[in-house]
C-alpha cells in the first residue's frame, strides 16, 4: 500500500476547499486567500498548483458522474436508477460536488455553462443511448437532464423547505414516475 505524497494530499485539499467555495459562493465572490485559508496553506501554494483562479475553477468542475451501466437496467427500473443515482450522489457529500459548483456557477459563468453542456453531452447522452438507443436518448437527455437538474437546485442549491423535507426514498418514488413519462414521451 502506498501513502499519498503530501502534494497530492495538498491539491486534494486545495480542491476541496474550492469546491465548497464555488458551490457557497460562485466563481466571483470566491478568491484565493479564503480557499487557502478553508485549505489551511499559504495562497502561494495554490497559485502554484493551479495558476490562477481561473485554473482552479476550471480543475473545480471536473465531473465524473460515474453513471451506472444503464443498458444492463430494465427499461422499467431506469427512471428509478436515475433518480436514486443523483440522489445518492448528491446526499453522499454535496459539499465536495463538482455538478453542485457547475450547476450553481452555470447560470452566470460561461465556462461553467460549457462545462455543464459538456458534461451531459458526454456523460448522460451516452448512458442513455445504452438503454434508450442514439435516436431516443438524443431526444430526452436535455428533459431528463432538466428533471434531474432542477431536483439539484431545488433541493441542494435553493434549499426548498417542502423538497428538502423529503426523504431520499421518497423522492425517488415521486420523481421516478415524471422521468418515467418523459421517456416514454419519445
Amino acid at each position: 500500500m502506498t501513502t499519498p505524497r503530501r502534494s497530492d494530499q495538498t491539491k486534494t485539499a486545495i480542491l476541496r476547499a474550492a469546491r465548497e467555495r464555488f458551490a457557497a459562493h460562485g466563481y466571483e465572490r470566491t478568491t484565493i486567500r479564503a480557499v487557502a485559508a478553508d485549505a489551511e496553506i499559504d495562497p502561494s501554494m495554490v497559485m502554484r498548483y493551479f495558476g490562477s483562479k481561473e485554473q482552479l475553477f476550471d480543475a473545480a468542475l471536473a465531473v465524473d458522474l460515474r453513471l451506472p451501466d444503464l443498458g444492463a437496467v430494465p427499461a422499467e427500473q431506469l427512471p428509478a436508477t436515475l433518480v436514486r443515482h443523483f440522489v445518492d450522489r448528491w446526499e453522499g457529500d454535496p459539499a465536495d460536488d463538482a455538478l453542485l459548483v457547475l450547476l450553481r456557477s452555470a447560470v452566470t459563468n460561461e465556462q461553467a455553462a460549457a462545462r455543464m453542456r459538456e458534461v451531459f453531452a458526454t456523460q448522460v447522452a451516452p448512458a442513455l443511448a445504452a438503454a434508450l438507443g442514439p435516436d431516443r436518448a438524443a431526444r430526452t437527455a436535455g428533459l431528463v437532464a432538466a428533471q434531474l437538474l432542477g431536483l439539484a437546485l431545488t433541493r441542494y442549491l435553493l434549499a426548498l423547505p417542502p423538497v428538502v423535507a423529503l426523504p431520499p426514498d421518497d423522492l425517488v418514488k415521486r420523481l421516478a414516475p415524471a422521468l418515467a413519462a418523459t421517456l416514454a414521451g419519445y
